[in-house]
């Protein structure tokens, strides 16, 4: 497994730069929660599973079964 940023840089840029505004929190959501918090809780379940291959919620991760 392997866990990677999206190789697009304005999306990472876009979402660094929300992350920024947000404290930390996904800023692809409304709440502010714990479970949102970057790496949000979606993401680290999804890392969990041995089968999923896939950008996280916002795009800005990517984890690769590698």
């Amino acid at each position: 497994m392997k866990i990677t940023e999206n190789t697009d840089e304005s999306i990472v840029k876009m979402i660094r730069d929300g992350l920024k505004e947000t404290g930390g929190y996904c800023p692809c959501r409304r709440e502010r929660t714990p479970e949102t918090k970057c790496m949000c809780k979606e993401f680290r379940d999804q890392i969990k599973d041995p089968d999923f291959e896939g950008f996280c919620h916002c795009m800005l991760y990517y984890k690769s079964k590698e």
